[in-house]
């Protein structure tokens, strides 16, 4: 049966007009729901994301969900209101030492340091000794217990007990260090960077804690956590947000356009966003996950010891499968 040319256009255009046509419409990306804090360092890796489309290139859509806490991120989690959010690997074990299914893929090895100013005669630990040393993160924080526990074992002294010890939050602990009502600081990484760009120095960071601890090399702060069985069912979904999220640092490690073009998020411009910049580089994750699980199985029995039930509860060891099981192959 011959179909004129008129035939053939009248049904192409029915196929055009049809909700279905002839070929159904691509399906859309699956949604991964990303919570964080409004104001967090995360949100600067998303944003490239977002920005650069690594998610869509990826076959996947990134939702940004904001929270105004980190313990309010972390109920939405163990509700199942999110499918992925950023936390420590302590947090992570104990809540799977607790019968929680959560795992953690790498995301920043940038961890806080003690700072204190270029001009003070703050050399080594022992010179903290009677000294006003603000902490941020609380009596717990991974970064202190780490430095406390140098400083026992090194030079026998109990910084808690033999120094003044002011707790608070990040930014005010800054503000008083800037004005002189602090000798010293611990504060998380970016805090650092921005006192660094400002006239102080790092006395010892949390990482070289590590290592004098025990760790061979850069062991991740923080990483992206999510449920292994969410991961389990959508592999491919959770496998192609962690290299979106790969691709988002490589071009943050690669282009100082990038951190121009994201300044305003950063809240911060010139020899400050220089700094910024490059201690976020510093802590991108670059080594195998099988010796960071490692290193942090170290470090968690070292934190426990000096930490307690407190802070990782019964569990004397990290619990396997903090670390996701699938980036080893």
């Amino acid at each position: 049966m011959n179909i004129s040319r008129r035939a053939l256009c009248g049904m192409a255009l029915l196929a055009a007009a049809s909700p279905l046509g002839f070929q159904a419409s691509a399906a859309p990306s699956p949604k991964i729901r990303v919570g964080v804090l409004k104001f967090g360092t995360v949100n600067w890796e998303l944003d490239t994301i977002k920005h650069n489309k690594f998610d869509a290139a990826n076959g996947i859509d990134v939702e940004v969900v904001y929270f105004a806490g980190e313990d309010a991120t972390n109920v939405a989690m163990l509700a199942g209101d999110l499918d992925v959010i950023v936390s420590d690997w302590l947090w992570v074990s104990r809540q799977r030492s607790e019968g929680e299914d959560l795992t953690l893929a790498p995301y920043s090895t940038a961890v806080g340091a003690i700072m204190v100013r270029q001009d003070a005669p703050i050399r080594a630990i022992p010179d903290l000794v009677g000294k006003k040393i603000g902490v941020t993160g609380g009596s717990l924080d991974k970064s202190w217990l780490l430095i406390q526990g140098l400083a026992r074992r090194d030079h026998k002294i109990d910084l808690p007990k033999e120094s003044e010890i002011v707790f608070g939050a990040p930014p005010l602990l800054s503000e008083k260090a800037v004005s002189g009502e602090l000798d010293a600081v611990l504060n998380f990484w970016h805090f650092c960077a921005r006192l660094e760009a400002n006239g102080f120095r790092r006395l010892i960071g949390a990482d070289d804690a590590a290592r004098a601890l025990g760790a061979s090399g850069p062991v991740s702060a923080l990483g992206y956590v999510f449920h292994d069985k969410w991961a389990n069912e959508n592999t491919d979904v959770a496998m192609s947000f962690v290299k979106a999220s790969a691709e988002a640092k490589k071009l943050l490690a690669q282009s100082d356009a990038e951190w121009q073009r994201l300044a305003p998020i950063v809240r911060a411009e010139g020899r400050e966003l220089e700094v910024l910049r490059d201690r976020y580089r510093e802590g991108i994750p670059r080594r195998p996950l099988a010796e960071e699980e490692s290193d942090a199985a170290k470090l968690y029995e070292v934190l426990a010891e000096i930490g307690g039930e407190k802070l990782v509860g019964e569990a004397r060891h990290m619990a396997p499968g903090t670390f996701w099981a699938a980036l080893k192959t």
